[in-house]
């Protein structure tokens, strides 16, 4: 497999295989029929309150201590699971982790942020800087580093790469064992490694990735890192939804505000209002076009995220007005 290197040994970071869970509240919710939809959840990977890039991480980062790396670099939005997944790691891994983040600091550290500083990692702020900006201040931050006599290695934004994204080839053929009779398996797509491993694993035809408007083009990013896997940089024709992103990245849309509720309310399960709020609304769009379809078995991959839902003011004030609107006072006499 292109990106893996078999002199290295990587380290197991995450418990797998992670569980396949009927959801037959939620299938009828959105209409399916009651034993079509599973989730697997990939966020209960174990490392750092778990999610997808666990598994990415495993390779990045353990190829990354293999070269004799010190010092994990990593870049990612204020919120970041994978921020918060590679300070996770340095801590395992007994490595130093800097955290090159876009924004500022707020007046409290809130969300995935609490995280990053209790995983012990340091956190540079780039400020309202665009995606070349910030791997400029990635680059600075690791020459920085090397300067003073360090010995980091660079983890790229969301952990994909080619060698990061073999770790959802595996996650792929693992949940090919659980349900070999799926049709659709259902992804948020943010920098696009956890779409292409699936792909490669289970085919274009069964993955259906739903766009979180993390990067310019996921298409683009699908695709190479998918040829960059495969060997073959031929253009494929992907299953990607692109009408979920709405005002933009962090906005919370009233599509995904339904489905965290939608989620919630049949299963007890919590989603992201990024990355699997995104996936699930993507998923309830599709059963109404036609794409997914009653009688046919399909997977909702849940790639964690749930720190981040309380770094995220709309989600959480949207949240409490709901907690307001169901509570009554009660005085004792």
């Amino acid at each position: 497999m292109p990106g893996v290197d078999p002199e290295v040994i990587y380290p197991h970071l995450i418990s797998r295989p992670t569980p396949v869970e009927a959801a037959p509240r939620l299938a009828q919710a959105i209409g399916l029929e009651a034993e079509d939809l599973w989730i697997k959840r990939d966020d209960l990977t174990g490392l750092g309150g778990g999610g997808n890039k666990a598994r990415k991480l495993e390779r990045t980062a353990g190829a990354a201590r293999a070269h004799g790396a010190t010092t994990l670099v990593t870049s990612g939005a204020a919120q970041s699971n994978h921020a918060r997944l590679t300070a996770a790691a340095g801590a395992r891994l007994g490595m130093d982790v800097v955290l090159v983040l876009s924004g500022t600091p707020g007046d409290a550290a809130t969300g995935n942020v609490v995280l990053d500083g209790l995983f012990g990692a340091r956190i540079v702020w780039a400020g309202e800087v665009g995606e070349a900006a910030l791997e400029d201040a990635v680059a600075d931050v690791a020459e920085e580093l090397r300067a003073k006599g360090g010995r980091p290695e660079v983890i790229p934004f969301g952990g994909s790469s080619v060698l990061g994204a073999q770790g959802y080839v595996e996650a792929g053929q693992e949940l090919l064992a659980q349900l070999p009779g799926l049709t659709s398996a259902v992804v948020a797509v943010g920098s696009g490694g956890t779409m292409a491993g699936l792909v490669l694993a289970l085919g274009t035809e069964r993955v259906l990735g739903v766009d979180c408007g993390a990067v310019p083009d996921p298409e683009q990013a699908v695709t190479r890192l998918l040829g960059g896997l495969s060997g073959d940089q031929q253009n494929v024709r992907l299953r990607l939804r692109l009408d979920q992103v709405g005002p933009g990245y962090s906005a919370l849309t009233n599509q995904v505000r339904e489905a965290m509720l939608a989620a919630a309310r049949t299963e007890g399960i919590v989603l992201d209002p990024v990355y699997t709020g995104r996936a699930m609304a993507g998923l309830i769009a599709a059963v109404r076009d036609g794409d997914v379809r009653p009688g046919e078995q399909t997977v909702l991959l849940h790639t964690g995220g749930l720190p981040g839902l309380f770094g995220h003011p709309e989600a959480l004030a949207e949240a409490s007005s709901l907690v307001d609107a169901q509570s009554d006072r009660w005085y004792p006499a």
